[in-house]
């Protein structure tokens, strides 16, 4: 089959336009694991009134309130028991009534989280952590994206998911992934992948919560290694906190920091990726710095410099957690079960590693460096 040149426009049309040898130009109907809302399908760019998001929007908010309900009631996850709950749903995604609202919950609602994540931030947490602990942050996240792209490819597993996962260990779990996995868009990445990131990352964070400390404690840490380590080591924010406060409140404390300054890393990874990640195969997509970036930056900085009352920034923070836990339930149910379980053990083992990766550096870090 000859090969064909694509240019995917990414400026809300949301077709892909096919240029094939005879010069002529087709529109293709984008289906695969457009789950992100990074490129519109076709059908989906007429959804027209609003009305139409409602039964989607209501499906997944009650499987959302349904995953908040059991994550308080047994001590797991909110993110872990919302893709569980949305996988368990996922049979519902053959019910076109529901497309719109899914889409616009896993997609547009996903944005405006990224972007209400800066809300938690403020420039003077990270100056407390001084220059020696934030180069060791970066370091670290840099590595383990490394890595993660190395065991990827070594696994066959590609270069999108190892930057994917990567991102999602180094970074803040579930939001870098789905972060990340808009701005690559389905030219790079299955549905399944990402899916299968996201819950991985979710039970890898649960596991590392319950371990973490312990470990902490068999090494005679300090609160401030203490710290370090549950915040640069663990992926989740809920389980980085939670780890850290149950060593004790001066360690929930650095870890809070620690983590914080790693949320913060998101901008610029997604921002260096916008540029330099390369398309795979006759694939060229041009992407500028995404907006929900320049948003994610300017809350922050307006968190730091103190333009906005805090009491209402605090309120715009509490809602990062259920708009997220929104969009990754609505993502579950979107995702279909057998490309997920196509994936197989090596998706796993590229996690481990990286999961791996990520706790050998913070121990390091914090035992020769905090």
């Amino acid at each position: 089959m000859p090969a064909v040149a694509r240019q995917v426009s990414c400026n809300g049309g949301g077709n892909v336009m096919t240029t094939n040898p005879s010069g002529g130009t087709t529109t293709q109907s984008v289906q695969a694991a457009d789950l992100y809302n990074e490129l519109w399908a076709a059908e989906t760019a007429k959804i027209g009134p609003i009305g139409r998001l409602y039964p989607g929007l209501a499906v997944a908010l009650l499987a959302a309130l349904a995953a908040g309900f059991l994550a308080a009631r047994y001590a797991v996850p909110p993110t872990l028991m919302g893709l569980l709950i949305g996988l368990a749903l996922n049979f519902l995604n053959s019910d076109k009534r529901l497309t719109p609202g899914l889409i616009f919950a896993s997609g547009t609602l996903l944005r405006w989280g990224i972007v209400l994540l800066g809300a938690k931030l403020t420039f003077s947490q990270f100056a407390a952590l001084g220059p020696a602990a934030f180069l060791a942050i970066v370091a670290i996240a840099a590595s383990v994206i490394v890595a993660m792209v190395l065991v990827s490819r070594a696994l066959s597993l590609g270069t999108a998911f190892g930057v994917l996962a990567g991102s999602a260990i180094a970074i803040c779990g579930a939001s870098a992934a789905l972060a990340v996995a808009a701005l690559l868009g389905e030219k790079r990445l299955q549905q399944g992948e990402l899916t299968m990131t996201l819950v991985l990352v979710s039970v890898m964070s649960a596991a590392a919560m319950s371990f973490y400390p312990l470990l902490a404690h068999f090494l005679s840490f300090t609160d401030r290694q203490a710290g370090f380590l549950m915040g640069a080591a663990i992926h989740d924010v809920a389980q980085s906190l939670g780890a850290g406060y149950g060593y004790s409140p001066i360690a929930g404390d650095n870890a809070a920091i620690v983590k914080m300054s790693r949320v913060a890393l998101l901008g610029p990874v997604l921002a260096v990726l916008a540029f330099i990640f390369p398309s795979g195969g006759s694939s060229r997509i041009r992407a500028g710095v995404p907006w929900f970036v320049l948003g994610f930056f300017a809350l922050a900085a307006l968190s730091s410099l103190n333009m906005v009352p805090r009491p209402l920034l605090d309120g715009v923070a509490m809602l990062t957690t259920p708009i997220l836990l929104l969009s990754i339930t609505a993502a579950g149910i979107r995702s279909p079960m057998a490309m997920i379980l196509k994936q197989g053990w090596k998706p796993f083992a590229a996690i481990l590693c990286g999961t791996m990766a990520a706790l050998v550096l913070a121990l390091t870090a914090a035992a020769y460096v905090i």
